[in-house]
């Protein structure tokens, strides 16, 4: 058997041996995959990654997400693999990657960018315009952001953006969007009080209730919540101490002759 071949079937043997008994995985945890060696030894290691086109993703995150680490080499690494682990981030909406001999890797990511507040269950998200959950709300720099509440509101912003706008100057006492049964919405104001929206024109009663407010401060007044549901109409729920109030006011009618 000539020299070459036998140290080939040789280190064949040691290599199934080892991989046999774990050290060969144990070895590639902690040295990196030999064809990898060999490429580093060469001068064809990821020596530089280029990060570009993170907002809310940092640096870190983005490394671990790509499973990226200084073990591999530039070209045993596989760009399709490395994009498509970055693809599974929430907070990725698009990922380029490009490899530049002899030791250069760039990662150009386009992220989501957070649009509103989403409520679930009691689990609060960011999620993005399309309605795509992309993190946990956590941070106060997103508590400005619209804020949703119920199944399927993700995916219903831009219809209650939609009603924001029809409620003009209200806009700002608006606290959070109800979706009730994914098919009409209440608005919760900044002072506790429901506004139930009809499932049709929700955006008429909004008008309307910013006429109301405008001529007789309907809002600051001891009520729970205002119903448009039923057309035509407009059902108020009084403070339970406002009616206690109201009642005690009103004349009593005399005993039945």
């Amino acid at each position: 058997m000539p020299f070459s071949l036998g140290l080939v079937f040789f280190a064949a043997v040691g290599l199934y041996g080892a991989q046999r008994g774990g050290e060969y995985d144990a070895f590639v945890k902690a040295n990196g995959a030999p064809a990898d060696i060999v490429a580093r030894a060469l001068g064809f290691g990821l020596d530089t990654v280029t990060i570009s086109g993170t907002l809310e993703l940092n640096e870190a995150q983005i490394l671990k997400g790509a499973g990226v680490n200084g073990l591999q080499s530039l070209p045993f690494l596989d760009a399709a693999e490395v994009r498509a682990r970055l693809m599974t981030l929430p907070l990725v909406k698009n990922a380029q990657i490009r490899k530049l001999l002899p030791n250069r890797l760039i990662i150009e990511i386009t992220e989501r960018t957070p649009h509103a507040v989403w409520q679930k269950d009691g689990v609060i998200r960011i999620v993005a315009a399309d309605g795509a959950p992309i993190d946990e709300f956590h941070e106060a720099r997103h508590a400005r952001l619209p804020f949703v509440v119920g199944e399927d509101a993700n995916n219903r912003i831009d219809e209650y953006l939609a009603l924001l706008d029809a409620a003009g100057e209200l806009k700002d006492k608006v606290r959070a969007g109800i979706l009730v049964s994914k098919r009409r919405w209440t608005l919760s104001m900044s002072n506790g009080v429901e506004v139930m929206l009809p499932e049709k024109d929700a955006a008429a009663a909004l008008r309307q209730l910013a006429r109301l407010q405008s001529d007789s401060r309907i809002l600051d007044k001891d009520i729970v919540s205002l119903d448009f549901r039923t057309p035509g109409r407009l059902f108020v729920r009084l403070t339970e101490e406002a009616a206690a109030a109201r009642a005690a006011a009103m004349p009593h009618k005399g005993a039945p002759k």
